[in-house]
């Protein structure tokens, strides 16, 4: 087993499923002891726990601790359990939901859900995590933002307006954690194949996803493991000096239309 992420902890919200499960399993291949975070412990996808996955597959502790992070203090309870491990060293705020709309029919309730879930829960997620790295002298925080945060769309507007403000969060959390040693960075996946695209948009496995992949130079949908890769390069000291940045994992598409 390598050793890029050894005596290192990490908080994954969202983890029980998609591009979360596939950074826990990353992570925890790298020496990393894993607190999975999620509003349910059953994968999306099917198999096993992500956590039992990893206590199971690697040499890392992982456990799982039910989350929801509408709620701030679920989000401090999930922090929390790290200390079993000796505390939080990456935090990955990768909950999140995917609505598509039409502007002039979103409803207060669908907004105030998307707000809830992907901006709340990314920017209390965050504080939680910051409040003791700030007392361990540094960390890494991770936000999931999307390639929809940094252009604009008019069938997924209230999903557009929450990543972008993730995407501008972690500048601003970036700017304010920076002298504390911690750095605060932001990726932003294009279509990736998970139960999002496949259940909740259904692009993949339908005849949309020919026109989606044409349009993507890499031709070829991103995989989760695309993500975690990512991920892992921001967790490590391979990023020591990068922060405020967004890592756009999206096979090329977003810079080439």
């Amino acid at each position: 087993m390598s050793s890029m992420l050894t005596d290192r902890v990490a908080v994954i919200t969202g983890a029980s499923s998609g591009n979360g499960r596939a950074m826990a399993r990353r992570f925890a291949t790298e020496g990393a002891d894993i607190v999975i975070a999620d509003i349910q412990e059953e994968p999306r996808e099917g198999g096993e726990p992500t956590h039992e996955l990893i206590d199971s597959e690697t040499d890392a502790s992982a456990t799982y601790v039910e989350c929801d992070v509408t709620s701030r203090s679920e989000l401090e309870d999930a922090v929390d359990a790290a200390e079993e491990y000796g505390g939080v060293d990456v935090m990955v705020n990768n909950a999140g939901i995917f609505h598509e709309d039409e502007f002039l029919e979103v409803d207060e309730e669908t907004y105030d859900r998307m707000m809830d879930i992907n901006v709340k829960g990314t920017f209390f997620g965050a504080q939680a995590a910051a409040k003791r790295m700030v007392d361990a002298d540094g960390g890494s925080i991770i936000n999931l933002s999307s390639v929809a945060g940094l252009e604009g769309s008019a069938d997924y507007i209230t999903y557009c307006g929450t990543k972008g403000a993730i995407r501008l969060l972690t500048y601003a959390m970036a700017s304010n954690l920076g002298p504390d040693g911690i750095r605060v960075n932001a990726i932003h996946p294009g279509l990736i194949e998970t139960t999002m695209t496949t259940e909740d948009v259904e692009i993949m496995g339908t005849d949309a996803e020919e026109g989606f992949v044409q349009a993507i130079p890499s031709r070829r949908a991103g995989q989760p493991e695309d993500v975690a890769d990512a991920a892992l390069y921001l967790a490590s000291d391979l990023s020591d000096y990068v922060t405020g940045e967004s890592l756009i994992v999206d096979g090329g598409m977003t810079n080439t239309q």
